[in-house]
């Protein structure tokens, strides 16, 4: 049943966190470092929704506030410009590989206050049409596996620059329909979690004779409980998330613009350890996996395994530092730059980089948006930089509506 399950998980997880196929020179290399992905359950949870962040490089933990800032940094909002705003995105998924599959996602804040915020969103993922066979390959049913996420958050101010901000969120992840398997039944997985979120921004800086804004963001995302498909398979973990932050805007002049931002990424999930092939109960090297959500959570920045090479005579060695480099390996980094006119059009572009032995996602991001009074339309695209990415091609589609101006904020203009 377990590997029944991660069959039909197979193409989202390839989506988010699990490995694509490599080129003959990429797999020489990722069998040099030892190809070693993390996989969780509910991958869908940290795919990027929206255009704005998909056009620089899957960034947004220290951009400017807007209406999806819920997924990437809810602390942002206590800065946000406008009383309230509304949004929805949507995003054809994989189309490389299937043409059924898409996410999208809605979105919404109001400010009650000059220093306090709430906001909410829905997500929901569609895995399009799954057709189940019996063992002699008789159709036995049609399926639509979905799945979805409901999201409450909640931000304020501490200080002029500094705000932090919190979400309480219910996954639900159905991917059978309680198909049977044997007399193993499967059934949906369901979770509760919390995501916690810090921002730091300080408008009154200057580089030369132009004015400036430098910001930072922090979030840990998706910590929640462990899950499962039936009720005798190990749980799995969610798709926890560190995300650290950095921008930094420049403002030309009145009507011209432009901000610089990179994000730094890490699950805080455990690394799988490297087993004996001849006994799997013995670990060679690194930290046994099957441990609780917050044990997990803190071995996540000390158990990677390292480049493990068999010796000749039965025993095994570890590449002395190599456990160190694989932890930095684990580390995902997108960026990118974001160009605004006034605030009625916006050109962006990024690049995304994951390290071959953990995925090896390496793409470039372009992106525009344009405005007009309080409406705004935004589309991103992804272009892949190695072969047979099932994300190519990979195009998002936002609207924002915006409410009020800034009279309940005491902060810059969100642009």
């Amino acid at each position: 049943m377990r590997k029944l399950l991660y069959s039909i998980l197979s193409l989202s997880i390839v989506s988010s966190v699990d490995a694509q196929v490599v080129t003959p020179t990429q797999t020489e290399k990722a069998d040099q470092i030892q190809l070693n992905t993390i996989t969780t359950a509910m991958p869908f949870l940290i795919i990027t929704p929206d255009s704005r962040a998909g056009g620089i490089g899957d960034a947004g933990a220290a951009t400017t506030a807007d209406v999806n800032s819920l997924y990437w940094n809810t602390a942002k909002l206590a800065f946000s410009e406008h009383k309230s705003e509304v949004g929805v995105s949507y995003s054809p998924w994989l189309r490389q590989l299937v043409d059924d599959i898409h996410l999208s996602y809605l979105s919404g804040y109001k400010k009650l206050s000059k220093r306090h915020v709430i906001g909410g969103s829905l997500r929901y993922f569609s895995l399009g049409n799954i057709t189940f066979t019996n063992d002699v390959g008789n159709v036995t049913r049609e399926f639509n596996p979905n799945e979805f996420e409901i999201l409450g958050g909640y931000a304020f101010k501490l200080s002029d620059y500094f705000s932090l901000g919190m979400n309480a969120k219910f996954a639900y992840s159905n991917l059978t329909g309680g198909i049977n398997v044997g007399s193993v039944a499967s059934k949906a997985a369901i979770a509760g979690g919390v995501d916690l979120s810090a921002q730091f921004y300080n408008d009154e800086l200057s580089l030369g004779n132009y004015d400036a804004t430098w910001s930072a963001g922090l979030t840990i995302n998706n910590i929640g409980n462990k899950v499962s498909y039936t009720n005798t398979s190990t749980r799995d973990f969610l798709p926890t998330n560190l995300r650290l932050g950095t921008a930094y805007k420049i403002a030309f002049d009145d009507y011209n613009s432009l901000t610089g931002t990179v994000d730094f990424n890490k699950l805080l999930v455990p690394t799988t350890p490297f087993r004996d092939p001849n006994n799997v109960e013995q670990i060679i090297s690194g930290k046994d996996n099957d441990v609780g959500v917050i044990a997990g959570i803190l071995q996540s920045f000390y158990d990677a395994p390292g480049i493990v090479t068999p010796d000749g005579n039965g025993n095994y060695e570890i590449t002395k530092g190599s456990k160190f480099k694989e932890e930095l390996r684990e580390i995902n980094i997108g960026g990118g730059f974001e160009y605004w006119y006034g605030s009625l059009l916006a050109v962006r572009a990024g690049f995304y980089h994951e390290h071959a032995s953990k995925g090896n996602r390496k793409y470039l991001t372009f992106g525009a948006g344009l405005y007009y009074t309080k409406f705004g339309i935004d589309i991103s695209y992804l272009a892949s930089v190695t072969q047979n990415l099932p994300l190519a091609n990979t195009v998002r589609f936002s609207l924002s509506f915006k409410f009020g101006d800034s009279k309940l904020s005491d902060s810059p203009s969100t642009n």
